[in-house]
């Protein structure tokens, strides 16, 4: 079996008895298709294998009075679930479903008047039906494994996207409607939908995710009352896969809504905001998998630094303490948003960070990983990080030169080797005398460095020599 279908069952679909659908049954009698629909949230009847449903009238082959009544029969009859495992089953009642899927997305598009209040009841239970599901085993639990990189793999489609799609259509054109009353729509789309709504975004198929990050982000537009509980939710969505899972496949997703949301956070930022920035975003650099949603992160994480530049330091900081020691590629990721960082940062916000910092970088020009050390050389292209460095120089020469002249004397990649000549020559350029000093001292340095080395050599040597009589021959 697939992984991520469902297990096959007896029967096809899983109805709802409703007075516009008509249940045609080999063991029993009409009067099951006259069972009235009730507001509860539908259920699927058991013991229905022989259920067949029968189409229903267009909207235009209908009066305009009639045309509400008729929505609220096409969302009962799209309540039907069918099983996508086996493409030939049930494929005229799955057509059936789809074309009335399409109605409804054309009707609620056209803007061919407001809904009532029981139509976007009965529109957003059918919506609930369909979207709201147990995703695949294996998806959103941790098994205590490794991550891999699923960016490699083939990604996972559902197969009942077919009728998905036009579900998540359907509530897309419902929410971002001018006929749609955020007031009264907020009894429907309600913080138990929004909830589960962010449960979805933990699917493995990339096309739900970003009908769903559309979806959230029109959400949050329209309803004000909804954004600090969305906000909120998120972050509690952030928490769990930081400290609990480390698996989620929608944070970037949620990343590129908050990216948005960040952006339009209004000035002096909120004491709210900022500990969402301490607490979530800078934290969110610990997971192994950060590369398939650090793109995202960075986003937002220089979207707080240009709203307000005094929280360079604490994003440094931050970056500093969740600094790869083993992991390469995450390490050129850190450095590359590192620079960006660096690049909004004010002189005074970059003085509380520099020598931690610059030790750190330090570390990553010796590192035997070209990229790395590479990807650490080309801060020195950005004008605005040589200004900062520039100014700081009687700091930040001493913490780094002996890390540029071991490259000189040992890195084995060339183009390492040529990089570190360039940044060698620009500190010459810039102060000639503090080059001299911290040439002196590293001279100094090496000189005692290798003076030790002949101590401890010859006090080896005299052990050697004193042990040597009393060997057992």
């Amino acid at each position: 079996m697939k992984r991520g279908q469902k297990k096959p069952s007896k029967s096809d679909t899983e109805p709802i008895s409703s007075s516009n659908v008509v249940l045609h049954h080999s063991n029993q009698g009409s009067a099951a298709s006259a069972t009235p629909a009730t507001n509860s949230l539908v259920q699927p009847v058991p013991g229905a294998a022989g259920a067949v449903i029968e189409p229903l009238p267009m909207f235009r082959d209908v009066s305009v009075s009639e045309r509400q009544h008729l929505f609220v029969k096409k969302c009962q009859l799209c309540c039907y679930l069918f099983d996508f495992s086996d493409t030939l089953k049930s494929v005229r009642e799955k057509e059936i479903k789809r074309l009335n899927l399409v109605e409804l997305v054309d009707y609620v598009q056209s803007g061919s008047g407001k809904l009532a209040e029981s139509c976007q009841d009965e529109m957003v239970k059918m919506i609930s039906v369909n979207v709201f599901r147990c995703l695949p085993p294996g998806s959103s639990e941790h098994t205590g494994s490794e991550n891999v990189e699923t960016d490699e793999e083939e990604p996972f489609l559902d197969p009942s996207w077919p009728h998905l799609q036009l579900v998540y259509e359907l509530l897309l054109r419902y929410v971002v409607s001018s006929d749609t009353d955020a007031k009264v729509a907020k009894r429907f789309i309600n913080h138990s939908f929004v909830l589960k709504l962010l449960d979805m975004f933990d699917s493995e198929d990339p096309r739900e995710r970003e009908y769903l990050k559309t979806i959230l982000h029109r959400i949050y537009g329209k309803f004000m009352v909804h954004r600090p509980f969305i906000r909120k939710a998120i972050n509690n969505i952030f928490y769990r896969f930081i400290y609990e899972t480390q698996r989620h496949n929608g944070i970037g997703e949620l990343l590129e809504i908050l990216g948005s949301i960040i952006n339009g956070f209004a000035l002096p930022l909120k004491e709210e905001h900022k500990l969402f920035l301490m607490r979530a975003l800078i934290p969110l650099h610990k997971p192994k998998s950060i590369a398939m949603y650090h793109q995202q992160l960075s986003y937002c994480i220089i979207q707080f630094v240009e709203k307000d530049s005094k929280l360079a330091d604490t994003v440094i900081t931050g970056l500093l303490k969740y600094w790869p020691i083993t992991n390469c590629q995450k390490e050129t990721l850190f450095l590359g948003e590192l620079e960006e960082v660096l690049e909004a940062t004010q002189a005074t916000e970059f003085q509380r960070c520099m020598v931690p910092l610059f030790r750190q970088i330090a570390r990553c020009l010796n590192s035997p990983h070209f990229q790395t050390a590479e990807r650490a050389l080309f801060l020195w292209n950005n004008e605005h990080i040589v200004s900062l460095i520039a100014q700081n120089r009687n700091v930040i020469l001493p913490l780094v030169f002996e890390a540029l002249e071991n490259n000189i004397q040992s890195h084995w990649n060339q183009a390492v080797h040529g990089l570190t000549v360039n940044v060698r020559k620009m500190f010459q350029e810039m102060d000639a005398k503090l080059f001299e000093d911290c040439q002196k001292q590293y001279a100094e340095k090496r000189a005692h460095v290798d003076e030790a080395a002949k101590q401890r050599e010859l006090k080896w040597q005299k052990l050697a020599d004193a042990a040597a009589p009393h060997q057992i021959r």
